[in-house]
């Protein structure tokens, strides 16, 4: 009997510290201390590598996305899950989606967040949920959204806004909320996710909630504008809370034009900046050379280092490999920076290191970073340039 009960007492041991070794890896992966190094994985590389008919070869082609990502020392990946109202895995309250199935609603053979998560830790790299909360399509067209589409049955309501841009959610409805919301707690209850972001998609025409604020202005004295930064601010505190009950990340990704931000966008990054409410992380789309004549990089690196003065909340800039060997027409008399420069992004690596509450950087996307197709002179030696600076780091 003192045999047995010894026996116990040692397995009861090894399970505890199993338990406590695997608890401090996932930690260790989430808050780290080392500098983020994260990757966009967006719609258009999910329909390009991931959209197959044979599961076998889209798994492949994932293992190969993952493999690459770890060669070159990143350790974050950014990854679209939710992009037009829909789900690249199984959801209560999203179809799944057409960028990884044949057609919205169809199952594409297997849960790919799922497996994404699995092979990301793998290597030890954090898989970061992108969601696009209010978007439903970037065009007009209702014909191809599906009957399992929660957005299909509130057409014509004033849930649902369609414009000639696109269609999209009404942030200040309720029932627009309430969808999010469960969306947040279905991926963070049933994936071993390690943050859940959002980019600067947020108020996107200008009359989409105009019945619902007449409505909350006859009890309240509140301006239109301050209205829309109430109503988008409630659902960002919401998501937040969610996030902390599971000790996961939440980080958002707003225009790097501060003013449009804030008056254009509904975005109230001062507000996120300055208190821990909200979110982990920014990280603002720094897409400037340090010689656009409007938004010049270091100047808009430092006034978001301005608006971020709470400690608890980090910064990791999102820079635009895409634009380098190409013409920015934005830039004015910058507008050949990206053409005659291939070091741009690792000098705005560099940059970035020596900001306060600095914690990291993004690159926008993946294709830029390993796609031979997309792949010009200018941005095949930037590539090698911010390989060797990830290689040569003791950040």
């Amino acid at each position: 009997m003192k045999k047995v009960l010894i026996l116990i007492i040692m397995l009861l041991l090894i399970f505890l510290i199993t338990s406590n070794n695997n608890k401090e890896e996932n930690n260790n992966r989430k808050f780290k201390k080392t500098e983020k190094r994260a990757i966009y994985i967006s719609y258009i590389e999910l329909t390009e590598y991931v959209k197959n008919n044979n599961v076998n070869i889209s798994k492949k082609n994932i293992d190969e996305m993952i493999e690459n990502i770890s060669k070159s020392k990143f350790n974050m990946i950014i990854l679209q899950v939710r992009s037009f109202s829909d789900a690249i895995y199984p959801s209560k309250y999203y179809p799944w989606s057409s960028v990884v199935s044949s057609s919205e609603g169809i199952s594409p053979g297997y849960d790919i967040l799922e497996y994404f998560v699995k092979k990301s830790h793998e290597k030890n790299i954090q898989l970061h949920a992108w969601i696009n909360p209010y978007r439903i399509r970037n065009s007009n067209n209702i014909n191809d959204i599906s009957d399992s589409n929660k957005a299909k049955a509130w057409l014509n309501t004033n849930n649902v806004k369609v414009t000639d841009k696109g269609i999209y959610y009404n942030p200040a409805s309720s029932d627009v909320v309430n969808l999010i919301i469960n969306g947040v707690k279905e991926l963070v209850n049933n994936y071993d996710i390690d943050g859940i972001h959002i980019d600067d998609y947020f108020y996107t025409c200008d009359d989409i909630d105009i019945d619902n604020y007449n409505e909350y202005k006859k009890s309240n004295n509140i301006s239109l504008k301050d209205y829309r930064l109430m109503v988008v601010n409630n659902l960002i505190e919401k998501i937040h809370r969610i996030t902390k009950k599971k000790n996961i990340l939440f980080g958002i990704s707003p225009e790097g034009n501060v003013e449009n931000d804030y008056n254009k966008n509904y975005a109230d990054v001062y507000r996120w900046g300055e208190s821990d409410k909200y979110v982990d992380y920014l990280m603002p789309q720094l897409y400037y050379g340090f010689y656009n004549e409007n938004k010049p990089y270091y100047k808009t690196l430092k006034e978001w280092e301005e608006i971020v003065k709470n400690s608890n909340v980090k910064i990791l800039p999102a820079l635009s490999l895409y634009k380098s060997g190409n013409k920015d027409s934005f830039a004015v008399s910058g507008e050949n920076e990206w053409i005659e420069n291939d070091n741009i992004l690792m000098r705005q690596i560099i940059t970035a290191r020596h900001i306060n509450n600095y914690d990291g950087f993004a690159i926008f996307r993946y294709d830029s970073m390993f796609s031979s197709k997309l792949s010009n002179d200018v941005m095949a030696n930037e590539v090698k340039n911010i390989k060797k600076i990830i290689k040569n780091s003791k950040v």
